[in-house]
């Protein structure tokens, strides 16, 4: 962990491809030159909004959308041997040489462009009530970077000076926080900005429901087993009044339809806490439309194709009437899989028969089709399972690989997440009351599914909150950190996920759930819970502990 003086230039002239919060004629407009000289940059709010804005295009988007979070976890499987997800993750081999797209160590470099921020503008003689917003904002987005370190490595060094190599030395490398303290850290700073930020910021900008709507996950997660073996209640209860605040802000609703609330016309409706912003056409643009959703269509190749959904997740969407499709009275038939269906499943997944873009998709075995599914688990480069993902996807932008065409914006935190987030902790705190079936009700009511049965136990309600969280936040890179946080990736990823093979017989569909391959799947409880830190961090700060079982320093 290395620090070297900060290049004000250098990272200035990366707001000009990134230009996330202002048209890029507003950024030509704040200076002539290429660069701001750090005696200019702290004198102005125009000039200081502008470094603000590069730190606002930093935030991370998904993990991948080629590669996509849900690809280590069991929602998803990428067709291709040669993807992370596949190559180290979910085979259990990831080491501190050999890296995945989960790593987060990144978030650093971030959090010292906060730093940076935080000091200077705290010493500059800019308007005290720009200062006091601004200075929120970034408090706010230091946490958020901290909270991605701390669910993906545990305790992390908590840094709030600027370093610097030339003035102080050896002093630069810090070790490691504990978990407990790097946690207290980012709750204790939402809890201190939330009321100096607005109820409405204005679009993807951080606001009083962004602050403690962070600060209620972190509690979540720290409620969760994970981190809380002994299953103590006030964490549990922490977390469900924070999520309460925000639901009593009356800043956000449910957007009324699911199936566009990802499209680039509808960025920053009634649902959106916080999203990253992006520029279609632009080197910032987003390319998920070319990545994810099936392959050829109409014998045309529109996308790469690189998350096929598992049998595993389309298994837990309900039937139109609002039940499992484990419960016999739930109609569901399993040689006719898809019909009768929940509105999310058809909003979520296209499936074998669904059309897509004015074509049928064509995946059944014997078809011919250069969808169909290939049961090597993916030696041919054909899709391993018979599904793909709709969420989100946008036909004018289902043009092939990384086009970078649509501004979609990537949905960070949304007021169903904060329905979820309370009815868990609500639930694990005192049951399922009145207020955990609103929560859920609300959500189920938006897609046409009745409410739930009266009467849930606590572990029945856990289990149809948990199903409810899965279906409702797919592909939306939550699987991953809900696994772990729930210490459910020790059962769910080991082995193998399904598909459905689909053979034509006697002129008439038959349907078989099979293995999709690749039974080498593994995680190691004892170790894979948090991820190895990076050998190129050990290397470079002796003080930093390298996570259990991952090797020596």
């Amino acid at each position: 962990m290395k620090f070297s003086i900060f290049r004000y230039s250098k990272f200035l002239a990366a707001l000009a491809c990134t230009f996330v919060m202002s048209s890029c004629q507003d950024f030509l407009d704040v200076t002539p030159k290429e660069r701001v000289s750090d005696a200019t940059l702290w004198t102005s709010t125009g000039n200081a909004d502008l470094f603000l804005n590069g730190i606002y295009g930093s935030i991370r988007g998904p993990i991948d959308f080629f590669d996509h979070g849900d690809n280590y976890t069991d929602n998803s499987i990428s067709q291709y041997l040669w993807a992370g997800s596949r190559g180290l993750y979910v085979l259990g081999i990831e080491t501190p040489n050999t890296l995945s797209n989960l790593q987060q160590w990144s978030q650093f470099s971030k959090i010292r462009a906060c730093n940076v921020f935080i000091a200077n503008v705290e010493k500059s003689k800019l308007d005290e009530k720009w200062k006091k917003l601004r200075l929120a904002e970034v408090r706010f987005l230091r946490a958020y970077f901290y909270s991605i370190l701390w669910t993906t490595y545990g305790g992390v060094p908590i840094i709030t000076d600027v370093l610097d190599r030339n003035t102080q030395g050896e002093e630069i490398f810090r070790a490691r926080n504990t978990d407990d303290e790097t946690f207290k850290f980012i709750v204790d700073e939402c809890a201190a900005i939330a009321n100096d930020l607005p109820v409405k910021p204005g679009a993807s900008r951080a606001g009083k429901g962004s602050a403690l709507t962070l600060k209620a996950w972190c509690e979540l997660f720290y409620a969760s087993p994970l981190k809380n073996p002994a299953n103590d209640k006030t964490r549990w209860q922490n977390a469900a009044a924070t999520f309460k605040q925000v639901m009593d802000l009356g800043a956000y609703s449910l957007f009324p339809d699911r199936g566009t609330l990802f499209y680039e016309a509808n960025n920053n409706n009634s649902e959106v806490i916080f999203d990253k912003t992006y520029l279609g056409g632009t080197s910032i643009g987003n390319s998920r439309s070319g990545y994810q959703p099936i392959c050829f269509v109409g014998g045309t190749q529109n996308s790469w194709s690189g998350v096929n959904v598992t049998q595993e997740l389309v298994d837990e969407y309900a039937m139109a009437n609002g039940l499992p499709i484990t419960d016999p009275a739930s109609g569901y038939d399993p040689q006719n899989p898809y019909k009768n269906r929940e509105k999310r499943f058809y909003q979520d997944i296209n499936f074998d028969g669904n059309i897509w873009n004015g074509y049928e998709s064509v995946y059944y075995t014997g078809s011919g089709s250069l969808n169909e599914v290939d049961f090597n688990f993916g030696s041919t480069g054909r899709p391993c399972t018979v599904y793909h993902p709709l969420k989100g996807i946008e036909t004018q932008f289902y043009v092939n690989g990384d086009n970078k065409l649509s501004s979609a914006n990537w949905v960070i935190f949304r007021y169903a997440e904060v329905l979820l987030g309370y009815a868990e902790a609500q639930n694990e705190a005192a049951g399922a009351d009145a207020s955990v079936y609103d929560a859920i009700n609300q959500l189920r009511k938006r897609v046409d599914l009745p409410e739930l049965k009266k009467g849930l136990s606590q572990a029945d309600m856990r289990t149809a909150i948990y199903r409810e969280r899965r279906v409702e936040l797919c592909f939306e890179d939550k699987r991953w950190p809900d696994l772990m946080r729930l210490k459910l990736a020790e059962k769910l990823i080991p082995g193998s996920v399904h598909t459905m093979k689909i053979e034509m017989v006697n002129g008439k569909k038959k349907y078989t759930v099979v293995p999709t391959g690749g039974t080498n799947r593994a995680f190691d409880p004892e170790k894979n819970y948090v991820l190895p830190i990076p050998q190129s961090v050990l290397d470079q700060n002796s003080k930093i502990v390298q996570n259990p079982k991952y090797g020596k320093n």
